[in-house]
């Protein structure tokens, strides 16, 4: 041990060390006063505590001698001494200073010390990281998710990233007015790191990040519309709604996507992805769970609704819209029937709580009525001009007399009857909900109009990259995709044309790596 005469001379050499240091013009000739406090580093308990906080002051200035002076600095940082450990972490910063290149490394040292189970030593930890954020905020945000990992540059300690998800979580996205400066730079810059760290995810950790993505200025209410459709793109891709579909988990997992980030955001899709999203939502909801559909239930309604247009508005109707809902509605409220007393008022006695027929929804029942009698005015009235259009098409075709002409006509009549099986299936959907004790569809007595026309067109060549087709013995149904691919999509649009003028009218690892400063490994560590 060292006595308390050799400590104070170890402490007054510092001292002079120091301050010669200080008081020089050309620090860089004092290498013999740097090589001293290196080694007094390895001395008493003060000594260290001192050099500790020299060791980093004075770096920059002895390039020739940073081989030494950091393996003197890492060895503090493994002292047992906790009063030297967290004097050291108050250092690291230090070495950035005029040289952002260690801004990585010393990132790098910090967050393997983040688990630390002494507070004062990760309180330490914090304050340095954020004094590294404040001071070059690109650069260690860049670190920060190094440690956050990718599925092409997975981490490999799991401990280290959750430490590091959350310190980003609970110290750098409540101020991030205060860093993210340049606004609109840092903000591109942080949404590219969280999107390449969405790779791979919890259902958890996906809903942190997409929770303040949204509370960004890069996709606010002003945003351009691009925006936007990134946004909801980074969404799709995490809720792999081009993966081909599987019952259980999957239809879990875009159902809860779905209705957490997709549908509070649906009109400020492209028309084309609504009906994608809509159609996706109808092939899904025969499979949700009962949990699944009292959770969804609320989003459909409100759509649903939404898009039942009252008659004084005067408003166009989407068919393809007002179809895909019935059909999910149906299978959803099927499941959880009760949950459709509160949102539409009907009386569906079950004995559970969640009844709640002691409470008054007739608004709401009434409410729902009117709409359904609108679409039904609506839809017959299309129907009965869809079919005096078939008419027409038929006599035009007699008279038709280039093979271009047929085939124009031909491609009428056969979007007026995706329409009128459109109608059909609204009427036959909407029949049952008048009741106050409605019947719901949860067969698949309703064959939707598109998957009618898929059929159709699948009989000949297959689209090319079209996916594995869904069978009666896999119950597998395809998800459409995000451009609206093969005959599916570009009969869709062909149906909304026909159906315009007469009335109105979706698509989801390993991680944490440990590089420590010139190859030392992770530590404690990072040695």
């Amino acid at each position: 041990m060292t006595d308390s005469s050799e400590e104070a001379a170890y402490i007054e050499k510092l001292y002079e060390y120091g301050e010669q240091l200080n008081n020089s013009n050309d620090k860089s000739q004092n290498v013999k006063d740097y090589q001293g406090i290196i080694d007094a580093a390895k001395t008493s308990v003060k000594a260290k505590q001192l050099a500790a906080q020299l060791i980093p002051k004075f770096f920059k200035f002895f390039p020739e001698l940073s081989g030494p002076a950091l393996d003197a600095h890492l060895d503090l940082l493994e002292a047992e001494e906790l009063g030297v450990r967290v004097q050291a972490v108050r250092g690291l910063p230090l070495f950035c200073k005029d040289a952002p290149e260690n801004i990585d490394k010393v990132v790098d040292i910090l967050v393997q010390i983040l688990g630390s189970e002494e507070f004062v030593e990760r309180d330490a930890v914090h304050k340095a990281l954020m004094s590294l954020l404040r001071q070059y905020v690109k650069a260690s945000l860049t670190a920060l998710f190094k440690h956050i990992g990718s599925v092409e540059e997975p981490s490999t300690d799991d401990v280290i990233r959750e430490k590091v998800i959350n310190f980003v979580r609970d110290k750098v996205f409540p101020i991030k007015t205060e860093l993210l400066k340049p606004q609109e730079e840092m903000e591109r810059h942080i949404t590219d790191l969280i999107k390449k760290s969405l790779e791979d995810v919890t259902g958890i950790e996906f809903r942190m990040f997409m929770d303040f993505l949204k509370c960004l200025s890069l996709f606010g209410e002003k945003a351009p519309a691009e925006r936007m459709k990134e946004l909801i793109g980074i969404i799709e891709g995490q809720a792999d709604l081009d993966a081909q579909f599987n019952r259980g988990a999957s239809s879990s997992k875009f159902l809860n996507y779905i209705n957490k980030y997709i549908i509070p955001v649906f009109d400020q899709l492209p028309g084309e992805r609504k009906v994608d999203l809509l159609r996706s939502l109808a092939e899904f909801s025969p499979y949700t769970t009962p949990q699944d559909s009292r959770q969804m239930l609320p989003s459909i309604v409100q759509l649903l609704k939404k898009y039942m247009t009252w008659k004084k508005t005067g408003e166009e109707m989407n068919f393809t819209y007002v179809e895909c809902l019935l059909y999910t509605f149906h299978h959803l409220a099927h499941k959880v029937p009760n949950a459709t007393n509160s949102l539409c008022g009907y009386k569906i006695v079950t004995g559970q709580p969640s009844d709640r027929l002691g409470e008054d929804f007739s608004e709401h029942y009434n409410d729902f009525i009117e709409r359904l009698n609108n679409v039904e005015e609506f839809t017959r009235a299309t129907i009965k001009k869809l079919t005096q259009g078939m008419a027409e098409n038929n006599k035009s075709m007699a008279d038709a007399k280039t093979e271009e002409e047929k085939e124009k006509i031909k491609t009428k009549k056969q979007n007026a009857t995706t329409g009128l099986r459109t109608c059909n299936n609204i009427l036959t959907m909407t029949k049952p909900l008048h009741a106050k004790v409605p019947s719901f569809i949860g067969d698949k007595r309703i064959n939707l109009s598109w998957k009618e026309a898929t059929k159709t067109a699948s009989s000949a060549t297959p689209v090319a990259g079209a996916k594995r087709p869904a069978t009666a013995a896999n119950g597998s149904n395809n998800i459409a995709s995000k451009k609206g691919r093969g005959a599916g999509g570009l009969q869709n649009q062909l149906v909304n044309r026909a159906l315009e003028g007469l009335s109105g009218g979706g698509r989801g690892g390993t991680r944490g790596r440990g590089r420590g400063w010139g190859g030392r490994g992770r530590g404690r560590g990072y040695r």
